[in-house]
């Protein structure tokens, strides 16, 4: 079995991230980043959100909170996952990003997504919240205009959504050709389309059993065939929460907090849940069916005691 990578989604908002995470605190979410690059996990993924309307959370800016992790860290790759495409015009997009992978010394993971939360746009006073098509379109507009920004000197791109006359991109990003491209999102018919055209990596947000998983990987290599792309040069990802405890009663007390709705047996079906042995099981049945990367919500943050625990004795099993 290849190597598997684990990521870990910075807690940015609260109490979004984590049912204990009661008030935003920079700095424990630098803690807990510092403790994952001590650790051995992969990468940092921040979640790029405005506000969770309808939550009430607290929450930071991603780009602006990668940056600053960025400087503090040395080893672990960065990204956001994803970028909404409507929060940003994608030539300004192509100048974070190539800045970023500069400041971090090539550790940039590009996600970008066609984004799906109405009430931020309307809020923020954003125009570009149409149906799901269209912001598709949107986004695989985006995409040619940050990929020419790369890679061109003077690059011009007049598509349907998005228009650029020579937008100069200097200096560039360091990786070349360019940062690895990852697309967030699950819709079967365009968005795993555009992921086999455009992406080295897919992300599918949790809660999501082993059997959708499956069926979202078979849609996606259809798409490889159909365009002549290598399925497995495509990085499969599930983002998910997770609870890892040695005590049975820990984990039933943050299971309840997290969803006091639902019993701890629907949420063991959707979410990594459990003892050190449960969730390697659990994470092993999501390997055989072609995931090779798990973005990682711990449920007891600000505690570092789940992500420590996972470190020592899930991330070994599949190293």
């Amino acid at each position: 079995m290849p190597a598997i990578q684990f990521g870990f989604s910075i807690p940015l908002a609260a109490p979004y991230a984590a049912p204990n995470f009661k008030t935003l605190d920079y700095k424990s979410i630098k803690q807990a980043v510092l403790t994952c690059e001590e650790f051995g996990y992969d990468a940092l993924w921040a979640a790029d959100h405005l506000g969770y309307h309808g939550i009430g959370s607290s929450i930071f800016e991603c780009w602006t909170l990668l940056t600053a992790l960025a400087a503090v860290t040395r080893r672990v790759r960065l990204g956001p996952l994803v970028l909404c495409n409507g929060y940003r015009h994608p030539s300004m997009i192509a100048k974070m990003a190539a800045t970023l992978d500069i400041v971090s010394n090539g550790r940039l993971d590009f996600g970008i997504g066609a984004g799906n939360n109405k009430v931020e746009h309307v809020a923020y006073g954003l125009p570009w919240f149409d149906k799901p098509s269209t912001r598709i379109q949107r986004m695989v507009e985006g995409i040619e205009v940050v990929k020419r920004m790369w890679t061109e000197a003077k690059p011009s791109f007049k598509g349907k959504h998005y228009e650029i006359q020579e937008a100069i991109c200097e200096p560039k990003p360091i990786q070349k050709p360019y940062p690895p491209i990852w697309i967030g999102g699950a819709g079967e018919k365009l968005t795993l389309r555009a992921t086999a055209k455009y992406a080295q990596g897919w992300n599918h947000w949790g809660g999501v059993s082993v059997e959708i998983f499956r069926r979202k990987l078979e849609a996606l290599e259809k798409h490889c065939l159909d365009l002549g792309r290598g399925f497995n040069t495509i990085e499969k990802s599930l983002e998910t929460r997770v609870i890892i405890s040695e005590d049975p009663l820990e984990i039933r007390v943050l299971a309840a907090r997290f969803a006091p709705d639902a019993s701890l047996e629907e949420l063991k079906r959707s979410q990594i849940i459990g003892t050190p042995d449960e969730v390697v099981r659990r994470l092993e049945e999501y390997v055989s069916v072609g995931a090779g990367y798990f973005m990682l919500w711990f449920l007891d943050f600000p505690s570092l005691k789940g992500m420590r625990l996972f470190a020592e004795r899930v991330m070994p099993c599949f190293k």
